[in-house]
C-alpha cells in the first residue's frame, strides 16, 4: 500500500464511520472467503499418491527454520512433525501451515504401519538432477521432505525414499492464533502462526484504534506486512485472519497500545 502524500490525511484514518477503503477491504474479504470455500469444497480430503524422503539428522532442531517464516518450529508449537513441500504442493508459500496425514504404502520391505500428521513449514526446491534420480522435488512431483524423526515413524532409515499416500487434515492447536510483530515503525510485518483448522492463511487485515481495517500483503510464507503505516505504532491492534477453507476469525484488541516489535500476541482460535 502506498503512503499518503505530505499534508494529505489517508482515508483509512477517517473517524466518522467506514471509509471507502474500509468498505473495499470488507468486499475483498467476502470475495476471498467465497472463492476459498469453493476451492476447499473442490479439493476434499481424499488420499492422493506421492513420495517422501527426509532431511537433516536425528536431531530435529536442524530443521527448526525454513521458507515459511517460522523462527523456531519447536518453540512455536510445530514440534518435529514437519515437512518441506515440493513446488507442486508448496504453492509459492500459500500452503505454509497446512497439515497433512501421511502413510507409507506398497513397499513392505521399508514401510512401517501407521500414519503421521505433519505441518508444512518449509520448501523443498527443485534440483538439476532428473526427477527419477534425486530430483524428488521437481515439478510436477508431489513430494514431502520430512524432518528425520517424522520419516522414521512411517519408514525405515535405509529406505531413503518411499511412496506415500497423503491427504489434508485439520490442524489441531493449543491456544489461540499467534501474531509475532516484526519490522519497524514504517514497515510492520506480522508472522501469523499456531493456526488451527485449515492451518494455511490466505488473507490478513489489521485495524488500529483510529483506523479502518487495512488489508495486509503477504511478504513470503506466513509473514504479512503493511507499508508506511507508522500511525499503527502506539495504537491497539486487532486482526482478521482468513484461512484456505474460507473461515475467518477476528481478534479484537490483540496487541495493546504499548505493543512492541519482537513480541508475540495471542488472539482467538478457529
Amino acid at each position: 500500500m502506498e503512503a499518503a502524500g505530505r499534508g494529505e490525511e489517508p482515508e483509512i484514518y477517517n473517524l466518522g464511520g467506514a471509509s471507502k477503503m474500509g468498505r473495499s477491504v470488507e468486499a475483498a474479504a467476502l470475495l476471498m472467503a467465497a472463492a476459498l470455500l469453493i476451492l476447499s469444497a473442490a479439493s476434499g480430503h481424499e488420499w492422493k499418491a506421492g513420495h517422501a524422503t527426509f532431511y537433516g539428522n536425528i536431531d530435529p532442531r536442524e530443521s527448526q527454520k525454513g521458507a515459511c517464516g517460522y523462527d523456531d518450529v519447536f518453540t512455536q508449537g510445530y514440534g518435529n512433525m514437519t515437512a518441506a513441500l515440493s513446488t507442486a504442493l508448496f504453492n509459492d508459500g500459500l500452503t505454509c501451515g497446512a497439515c497433512y496425514e501421511l502413510r507409507c504404502y506398497d513397499d513392505p520391505q521399508w514401510c512401517l504401519p501407521g500414519t503421521i500428521t505433519v505441518t508444512a513449514t518449509n520448501f523443498c526446491p527443485p534440483s538439476d538432477k532428473p526427477s527419477t534420480a534425486g530430483g524428488w522435488c521437481n515439478p510436477p512431483l508431489r513430494h514431502f521432505d520430512l524432518n528425520m524423526p517424522a520419516f522414521l515413524r512411517i519408514a525405515r532409515y535405509r529406505a531413503g525414499i518411499v511412496p506415500v499416500h497423503y491427504r489434508r487434515v485439520p490442524c489441531v492447536k493449543t491456544g489461540g492464533v499467534k501474531f509475532e510483530m516484526q519490522g519497524n515503525k514504517d514497515w510492520i510485518a506480522v508472522l501469523v502462526y499456531n493456526v488451527a483448522g485449515a492451518g494455511d492463511v490466505r488473507w490478513v487485515a489489521v485495524k488500529g484504534t483510529w483506523t479502518d481495517w487495512i488489508a495486509m500483503e503477504r511478504s513470503w510464507g506466513q509473514i504479512w506486512s503493511v507499508q508506511s503505516q507508522s500511525a499503527l505504532v502506539g495504537q491497539e491492534l486487532s486482526f482478521r485472519v482468513t484461512t484456505s477453507d474460507g473461515r475467518t476469525v477476528q481478534s479484537d484488541g490483540v496487541a495493546t497500545s504499548n505493543w512492541q516489535f519482537g513480541r508475540t500476541y495471542e488472539g482467538k482460535q478457529f
